[in-house]
């Protein structure tokens, strides 16, 4: 590099030259003096100190009593070196080198070695961020020499090494002397730099998405949802070993590392061990004896510490537990990151941009790839799109959990909000995927051996799937509400049913061959009953609830109606766990007339079917035999559940036991066995705790109490979550007020 003193080969220090008598040559004696180098004593990287200006000082690793060294690129950072000599480091005539390096085989061409020649005084400004390192002299002095160093702002996020290399500006080609820091220096992303890729201009957002530990996660169903709380922790001890552990795992070659685009996806394909043995198993079967259920982790510290510790897949997740640990990750690392919730999202197996749905001739629904999930969670990271034509930029979708495979392996995005949202299917990675998530074409067939395809087509509805999509509100939590929710559905499609919202679909459609052929089809051309389902808001658990249909004849004829309603448990992707009520029958519906099909169900019906979530399905079919019209419908609801009631003492101080008080209420006539409570707290506990509780009899609130040792003063919500072998997934939470 321009203006490096260069160390081109090993030297040895000689022996004074001979003459023919033996006698030292007065040549010797008569050469100018060349001063020795410098040994370096040691090296401290001020890892406490620069923490501040790093935004870093929150990491525990910080914080112990040997802090570790957590910097981001493009910031500056101080070093201090101390020389055996005790003697001042001289800018004009001694050489220091630091070598910053990562990976097997660094190679500052490859950008993973930093080469910081000390050439420059503290008096001349930075220059400009242009793919290399830079260091200066700050001050120097017989017993310290203090230097300021700034990384690349394009550097490969990792775990660096250093070594000081310290020499003779007179004799640039003896070999240097090195000395080896013992010290790993993590390296991440920074996103208040704009020359950074994951420049975030509003500032104030970055406390939210990469500072904020602990957040909401939104679930539910289409009028029923609320955010569960869930503990980030990416400033736990064990989180950032594990997240550098993960990276090593993707197999990613040190040179891409810096790359967010590639990064982030090689996260998406990581935090499912489907391929490569990574974090989380996932699993929808209801059955978690071999682990822990997905409903009863309360945040990502317990499942990332045991990964790296164990290295073995930790058993289980689902789609929200994905999403939270991969926030984590990415917070940690320091791209910004939100977890998404798409209420009603579409699983498209076969890119026809439609979810489609079969039923035999005897209107039986018929298994096929496709789905609809009463919620999706995935994750939004933020970075340049270089890659891109202009404007692609910003919010990129990134999915952890394994659906359908991209590039043959679990794995997807980042997509480009932008792109999804104008229906850009040729823009990488994954957006046609994501398109049909938020806005597929949900598409009724009833077999029909004279159809071209062999089914024809019953109804279609074009505002079902994306009803919502919410994520937390920046730097506001509501413990007790939802007002911190936000709508972001906007930023993926523009207003359903608008003229823009169905070009964008069309657009997408045009790169699909599936998506022409399934949406081009005919659909029914005679449709003289008008039928429609009741949708269910809101049910507490312990109450009935009605399936109910209305139907109006609008031709002057006697109609005749074939009518199946049923009600069944589901789990939130949408596959039925327990038929719970089913009836079917035939009657007649007179011109012009009104009628209302009713079906009850009781909770001694449901509750022993229920299942975690408690999700629900309710679905009516019927066909006019007249006419074969064919109408088919269904709506998704949630029984909700009691809130565990939390309460905190006044005057919780700092490393000190506090004990807090947690309440649950049995809703149900029957007795809850087996009940246990996990609660969490960043900076309150590590990482949670269980506690094992006595059964709870019908309609019985029992109280149990739990101690916390928070580790510094501060605001620090509190997550619990209860669970029994009768009654699953009821949570709440509360904030911890400490003193110092």
């Amino acid at each position: 590099m321009p203006g490096e003193t260069a160390w081109s080969r090993v030297s040895v220090s000689p022996e004074p030259p001979e003459d023919d008598t033996g006698s030292y040559s007065p040549a010797y004696f008569n050469a100018p003096f060349v001063p020795a180098a410098l040994t370096v004593k040691s090296v401290s990287l001020e890892a406490l100190q620069n923490a501040s200006a790093h935004q870093t000082r929150r990491f525990e690793l910080v914080r112990m009593a040997r802090p570790t060294p957590i910097f981001r690129r493009a910031q500056h950072f101080d070093v201090i070196v101390k020389f055996k000599e005790n003697r001042a480091f001289d800018l004009e005539k001694d050489a220091l080198r630091l070598v910053f390096s990562i990976g097997r085989n660094p190679n500052p061409l490859k950008g993973t070695q930093g080469l910081v020649s000390i050439l420059n005084d503290a008096s001349e400004c930075w220059p400009p961020h242009d793919g290399r390192w830079y260091g200066r002299l700050q001050s120097s002095s017989e017993t310290e020499t203090k230097l300021e160093v700034r990384a690349a702002a394009d550097a490969p996020v990792g775990v660096w090494s250093l070594t000081v290399e310290t020499g003779v500006k007179e004799d640039p080609t003896a070999a240097p002397k090195v000395f080896a820091h013992n010290e790993h220096i993590y390296l991440l992303f920074n996103p208040w730099v704009k020359d950074d890729a994951t420049f975030m201009e509003n500032k104030s957002l970055l406390d939210e998405y990469v500072l904020t530990d602990v957040g909401k996660i939104w679930m539910g169903s289409r009028d029923q949802h609320h955010g569960r709380q869930w503990v980030f922790g990416q400033f736990d001890k064990a989180v950032l070993p594990a997240a550098m552990y993960v990276l090593e795992k993707t197999n990613l070659d040190h040179a891409n590392r810096g790359n967010p685009i590639l990064l982030s996806r090689a996260i998406s394909k990581l935090v499912n061990s489907n391929d490569d043995a990574g974090v989380l198993v996932g699993n929808w079967s209801g059955e978690y004896s071999l682990g822990t259920a997905p409903s009863a982790w309360t945040g990502s510290a317990k499942i990332l510490e045991q990964y790296y510790l164990t290295r073995q897949p930790v058993k289980y997740g689902q789609c929200w537990v994905f999403a939270g640990v991969t926030t984590t990750i990415c917070r940690a690392l320091g791209l910004p990151s939100r977890a998404v919730t798409n209420l009603v999202s579409a699983h498209d197996s076969n890119a026809s941009l439609t979810v489609d749905k079969f039923y035999d001739i005897n209107s039986r629904p018929m298994e096929n790839g496709d789905s609809i999930w009463n919620f999706h969670v995935w994750n939004e990271a933020w970075m340049a799109r270089p890659d891109l034509p202009k404007g692609y930029g910003g919010w990129q979708a990134i999915d952890a959990t394994p659906q359908e495979t991209s590039d043959g392996v679990y794995q997807c995005g980042p997509a480009s909000l932008q792109a999804i949202r104008q229906g850009s299917v040729g823009l990488k990675y994954d957006v046609p995927f994501l398109i049909a998530s938020v806005n597929a074409d949900v598409i009724y067939w009833k077999y029909d051996p004279t159809s071209e395809i062999g089914y024809r087509r019953m109804s279609v509805s074009t505002a079902e799937v994306g009803f919502k999509i919410l994520t937390k509100k920046a730097n506001m939590f509501d413990h007790t509400g939802q007002s911190d929710a936000e709508d972001i559905t906007l930023l993926y499609k523009a207003k359903e049913g608008s003229q823009m919202e169905r070009s964008a679909m069309y657009n997408a459609a045009r790169g699909s061959k599936n998506a022409q052929r399934y949406l081009l089809q005919p659909g029914e051309a005679r449709e003289d009953i008008k039928f429609t389902l009741s949708d269910l808001e809101k049910v507490n658990v312990g109450e009935n609830f009605p399936i109910e249909v209305n139907i109006k004849n609008e031709v002057d004829d006697v109609r005749t109606l074939d009518v199946i309603l049923s009600a069944s448990s589901v789990y939130y992707n949408g596959v039925e766990a327990n038929l719970i009520k089913k009836a079917a029958g035939k009657f007649k519906i007179r011109p012009g007339g009104k009628d209302t099909l009713r079906l009850a169900v009781t909770p001694e019906e449901y509750l022993p079917k229920l299942v975690e979530y408690g999700m629900m399905k309710i679905f009516a079919v019927a066909t006019v035999l007249e006419t074969k019209q064919t109408w088919a419908a269904e709506d998704d609801f949630q029984i909700v559940k009691p809130k565990i009631a939390i309460k905190v003492p006044d005057g919780v101080t700092a490393k000190k036991v506090s004990s807090i008080e947690f309440s649950v209420k049995n809703p149900l006539k029957t007795t809850l066995h087996n009940c246990k409570l996990q609660y969490e707290g960043p900076h309150v506990l590590t990482p949670n705790v269980t506690l094992s509780m006595a059964d709870i009899g019908p309609e019985t609130e029992i109280t149990v109490k739990g101690d916390v040792t928070p580790i510094r003063k501060g605001k620090f919500p509190l997550v619990a979550v209860f669970t029994s072998d009768e009654l699953v997934d009821i949570t709440g939470s509360a904030t911890v007020d400490v003193t110092p």
